[in-house]
């Protein structure tokens, strides 16, 4: 079986890695990759939105299986693009995708069908937007549209710092196309937790719950970002939050996306809020978090292979889904002035301390082979170093002790990766 997974970030790496433990897997393609991904697979120099071009060497190279790790070219209609030509992929269509294309449309979705949000209204000029403003009770958060690679969503907690950010999104347009249309939210408190599921169209299946980290910095502190950190599961996810959620979020989501001709076929990811008055939906993803995926697979029993390929066929209901009874977390190691300016081209060192061990694992996230071979560091987010252990705390201790294994000249991390373990 040849496999051709789509992306080039530790998400991706994480996909990998768990598609190479399929023993009917004989070669895998990864397109773009980076450079852990390429001790795997063979990278090709071709990018997510090249979509004819990427139907064309699946076609050219027998792929059997091709797997969509990214945002983009889901939300773009890849899916649609290899179906056309009689390739089996995982990921949702472009009409369905647009649960994580377009905030307006998830809320108007959770609004028409009762799944429990943040109440909210939708701006597509930021003179409205500016006048409700006037009015609406602070604290409240605003979000861009469109696809921010995570990083469009601004709480606002005065005034002046509300009309900032329609500035910001609407017309200096930080975030392009993205900002054409923006949702201002009412501001929920409450635990932070992400929950990833397959879903062949008509049944869906949970996986462990995680918890990301989004700030830049310690405390929370700093800029949005795609994610400085991850742990699962959460403490936080009761069995009676569960139960909640598998009665009015999950399996009501996949209803709704069917019942509006928008079968959703790939991974859901539910942000979701635990607040006073229960879980609320904070934002759907249409595939696999990042970093979240890199504390997930590793846990799961399943092969994901055969988990995807029930999801295409549309026989996830004949699975059930298995984790292992431990726990996992991830601390990004990120270029220092992440998110906004970092150097790149800089050189890793000590990646080899994670060869044959099977607790720890480095996810690469923003790396590229330099000319003579050196692995260098080419993105924001650079590492993903996660560790397994018994409990949260103890793979918390892996983790950060990893952290110390490798070594670039502008490395930075969040020291507070799961510290609210302790407070459970």
């Amino acid at each position: 079986m040849k496999v051709l997974v789509v992306g080039s970030g530790g998400r991706e790496h994480a996909i990998v890695t768990a598609a190479a433990k399929n023993p009917r897997v004989e070669k895998i393609y990864c397109a773009p990759g980076n450079a852990g991904i390429a001790a795997l697979a063979e990278c090709v120099p071709l990018g997510a939105m090249e979509f004819d071009r990427l139907a064309a060497f699946a076609k050219e190279r027998g792929i059997d299986f091709t797997i969509i790790g990214m945002d983009d070219p889901l939300v773009g209609g890849i899916v649609d693009v290899f179906e056309s030509e009689g390739l089996r992929v995982f990921g949702p269509r472009k009409n369905a995708a647009i649960l994580e294309g377009s905030k307006a449309f998830s809320k108007d979705l959770m609004k028409k069908y009762g799944i429990p949000t943040a109440a909210y209204e939708k701006f597509c000029s930021p003179e409205d937007a500016l006048s409700y403003l006037e009015t609406a009770k602070l604290p409240v958060v605003l979000k861009a549209d469109g696809l921010a690679l995570g990083k469009g969503v601004l709480i606002c907690n005065t005034l002046d710092e509300a009309k900032a950010g329609v500035k910001e999104l609407m017309e200096d347009r930080k975030f392009g196309d993205a900002g054409n249309t923006i949702v201002v939210e009412e501001f929920m408190t409450g635990r932070e937790v992400s929950v990833l599921s397959f879903v062949d169209g008509k049944t869906i299946r949970i996986m462990s719950s995680a918890q990301d980290h989004k700030r830049a910095k310690d405390g929370n502190e700093g800029l949005n970002t795609g994610g400085m950190g991850t742990f699962s599961p959460s403490p936080f996810y009761t069995p009676e939050v569960d139960a909640f959620c598998k009665e009015h979020i999950y399996q009501a989501t996949v209803d709704a996306m069917a019942a509006e001709g928008r079968p959703f076929t790939g991974v859901i990811f539910f942000g979701l809020m635990l607040t006073e008055d229960g879980p609320k939906v904070l934002e759907y993803n249409a595939r696999f978090g990042d970093p979240e995926a890199q504390v997930v697979l590793p846990r799961m029993k399943n092969d994901m292979i055969e988990v995807m390929e029930a999801c295409v066929d549309g026989r996830l209901d004949e699975v059930e889904l298995e984790f292992t009874d431990n726990a996992a977390v991830c601390v990004v190691l990120a270029s220092d002035g992440y998110p906004l300016s970092y150097e790149k081209g800089l050189p890793i060192e000590g990646l080899n301390r994670f060869d044959e061990k099977s607790d720890y694992f480095c996810f690469h996230a923003g790396t590229k082979a330099g000319e003579d071979g050196q692995i260098v560091t080419n993105g924001g987010r650079v590492l993903g170093i996660t560790a397994i252990g018994k409990d949260l705390k103890e793979a918390r201790a892996k983790a950060y002790e990893a952290t110390e294994w490798v070594g670039f000249a502008n490395k930075y991390m969040r020291h507070d990766i799961g510290q609210a373990i302790d407070e459970a």
